[in-house]
């Protein structure tokens, strides 16, 4: 193989790989987020089905005194305290302010956060 033909295959081959065009949407696709229902948020579904998957566990009627430190969260009437006195939502939000819940776990995802802060600033009705 001559010189000229080990340069014609250099060039097509620098041709053909050196550069390629992608679609931007196929490469790097946009990730939907989901978006946050608060519309309707009642102590009756929303409240007591987040407390229960993610609280109960330590805070529930069975476990507290044993695992929860005494703090109940399973009622309306437990849960009412900590709600009046900034617990509930301080001890989520990790801030400082109270011990972080949930404990030795990842923080709640923002959107189970923006349900119970919503439902506190509505007052907290037992409805």
């Amino acid at each position: 193989m001559d010189i000229r033909n080990k340069i014609i295959i250099f060039i097509g081959i620098f041709l053909f790989t050196a550069c390629y065009y992608d679609k931007k949407d196929l490469v790097y696709p946009q990730v939907l987020v989901a978006t946050c229902d608060t519309s309707n948020i009642t102590y009756a579904v929303t409240v007591t089905n987040i407390l229960n998957t993610s609280c109960n566990n330590c805070h529930g009627a069975a476990s507290a005194n044993l695992i929860g430190g005494g703090i109940f969260l399973h009622t309306y009437a437990a849960v009412k305290p900590y709600v009046t006195n900034g617990k509930l939502i301080n001890s989520i939000l990790q801030n400082g302010q109270a011990s972080p819940m949930p404990k030795n776990m990842a923080k709640l995802d923002q959107c189970t956060i923006n349900k119970l802060v919503l439902w506190v600033n509505k007052g907290a009705l037992n409805n």
